[in-house]
């Protein structure tokens, strides 16, 4: 069975940081976009990061840039968002992501606007951000 589990959220104060990991087992390991997506209650889910596993091809938010990270690891097969100088507007539930198999014109990973190409959810981890 096909599955995506986010672990390291947590709490933290601002200015602090976190790791986001995402493992996606039994997942083919075929090119794809893996993206991370947050969403506050009453407000809508949103698009922070992704990458095409293919190119490496990335995308973020513009109120992350320069703050967050996302990798993947093919053989371990597990996505990461790295979070810096989290501020607490960051705060949120996080959730991992993935499309089904991409090639050739892949814009999935611009989670911001390709967030409906996303067919695989996690759970989603709390990240809390304190001032």
């Amino acid at each position: 069975q096909v599955q995506l589990v986010e672990t390291g959220g947590g709490s933290v104060q601002a200015g602090g940081s976190l790791r986001l990991s995402c493992s996606a087992s039994g997942l083919p390991a075929r090119s794809r976009c893996m993206g991370w997506f947050r969403q506050v209650p009453g407000k809508e889910r949103e698009g922070v990061a992704g990458i095409y596993t293919g190119t490496g091809s990335i995308d973020y938010r513009d109120s992350v840039k320069g703050r967050f990270t996302i990798s993947h690891d093919n053989a371990k097969n597990t996505l990461y968002l790295q979070m810096n100088s989290l501020q607490p507007q960051d705060t949120a539930m996080y959730f991992c992501a993935a499309t089904g198999p991409r090639f050739g014109g892949v814009r999935c990973y611009q989670t911001t606007a390709f967030q409906e190409d996303y067919n695989l959810w996690g759970q989603g981890t709390q990240v809390t951000v304190s001032s």
